[in-house]
């Protein structure tokens, strides 16, 4: 099977794709839904072509994808498997035994039986098809840590367990990669593309004590540098040394807010003295510490919004970077689906403003809320930038 992948964007939205059997569109939010549509209808195909698509805005909106790109089928959840089994029954476009899709039968959409997740994720290839990719799309410097390192990104676990009102995370059963499967990536990584470092972007690497270790053990001595995601509520001193050893230099913390009304706002179940405990143990054990602020969220005023920069005063020195965010209500959040409880100004199409990147739209409040909402945020956008740069 030979295979091939597309970048697309607004500058590049007409292919040909007549010599391809299969056909795939992996949607990876909403806001790059109108994109990927521009090139489905611009492009053209063989015309026996098997049409379908995935990802993330497929998973929240199956029957609008299918009805509005007319693709064969619409995965749901994990495509691994799913994608091997469409494209046996491309001949006879019969899909009503492939477990996990949406799909069209006598006009109307139609719902499979759902694909249960694997306990481990042992069964993925270990070196995924970067080959398929120009090697500046995943090697890179300057992206770890504030070093100059050459990294790139992997995954060793994939879910998470918690159900921040924010996130638009769908899967919440944790699948993990043993040691040793990771390990044979990271050689190869080191290998054949000279990597020194790599950032994991596993939502919260560090839930399952007992996979991190098994996953530091198997690859301490490759000497490379690291960086993960976590929340403050699940890091131990023992963690922290475990995977300091192992090379991690860095943690990026889900802080969001240093305001008790705000986390409990946004389901975190976390408090304020753990995202002290959590930084203070981080530096202690000599790992970075970068935080990522969530700011706007419903409720945010000048006053919470003050709580959040005491809270970046008192630890300043502890923590490395820091990354801030507008509040936007992604597509399959809580607080998107529940707008009407949260008394978010959402119409129709405003899924496609829902970008995460300097989106400065209104979603909630009066104007004077709103003119409070841009005060706070200047702020504190202010008091980041001359404290971090």
């Amino acid at each position: 099977m030979e295979v091939k992948v597309f970048s697309v964007g607004t500058d590049q939205d007409t292919l040909d794709l007549t010599t391809f059997d299969v056909v795939a569109f992996s949607i990876p939010s909403s806001a790059t839904y109108d994109v990927i549509k521009n090139v489905r209808f611009n492009s053209i195909y063989a015309h026996d072509t098997l049409v379908i698509a995935g990802g993330v805005h497929a998973n929240i909106f199956p029957i609008q994808t299918l009805q509005e790109l007319k693709v064969h089928a619409v995965n749901i959840g994990h495509g691994d498997e799913t994608i091997l089994e469409l494209i046996h029954a491309k001949r006879m476009k019969q899909f009503s035994h492939i477990k996990g899709i949406c799909y069209m039968k006598n006009g109307n959409p139609r719902f499979t039986e759902q694909r249960a997740l694997k306990k481990n994720l042992d069964y993925w290839p270990i070196i995924p098809a970067r080959h398929l990719l120009p090697e500046s799309d995943f090697i890179m410097t300057n992206r770890l840590s504030s070093t100059n390192l050459r990294m790139t990104h992997v995954m060793f676990s994939q879910g998470c367990p918690y159900s921040c009102n924010f996130c638009a995370g769908q899967q919440k059963q944790m699948q993990y990669r043993p040691g040793w499967h990771i390990r044979q990536e990271l050689e190869h990584l080191k290998n054949t593309y000279g990597i020194e470092g790599f950032a994991v972007v596993d939502d919260n690497f560090l839930v399952n004590k007992r996979r991190v270790r098994d996953i530091c053990e198997s690859i301490c001595d490759l000497d490379l540098k690291w960086s993960i995601l976590s929340r403050v509520d699940t890091v131990s001193y023992d963690d922290l040394e475990i995977i300091r050893d192992a090379g991690c230099i860095e943690i990026k913390f889900g802080v969001e807010s240093g305001s008790e009304k705000i986390l409990k706002a946004m389901g975190k179940g976390i408090s304020v003295n753990q995202i002290y405990n959590a930084i203070k143990m981080t530096h202690s054990a000599g790992i970075k510490v970068k935080n990522f602020i969530v700011h706007g969220y419903p409720g945010e005023n000048m006053e919470t919004t003050q709580e959040t920069i005491t809270l970046l005063d008192d630890l300043w020195a502890m923590i490395k970077r820091v990354s801030l965010f507008r509040f936007v209500p992604l597509p399959g959040s809580r607080v998107y689906n529940e707008a009407e409880k949260n008394k978010l100004h959402l119409k129709d199409n405003d899924w496609k403003k829902c970008h995460i990147h300097h989106n400065p739209n209104h979603w909630w409040g009066d104007k004077k809320d709103f003119h409070v909402l841009e005060e706070s945020y200047k702020q504190l956008a202010e008091f980041i930038l001359k404290k971090w740069g």
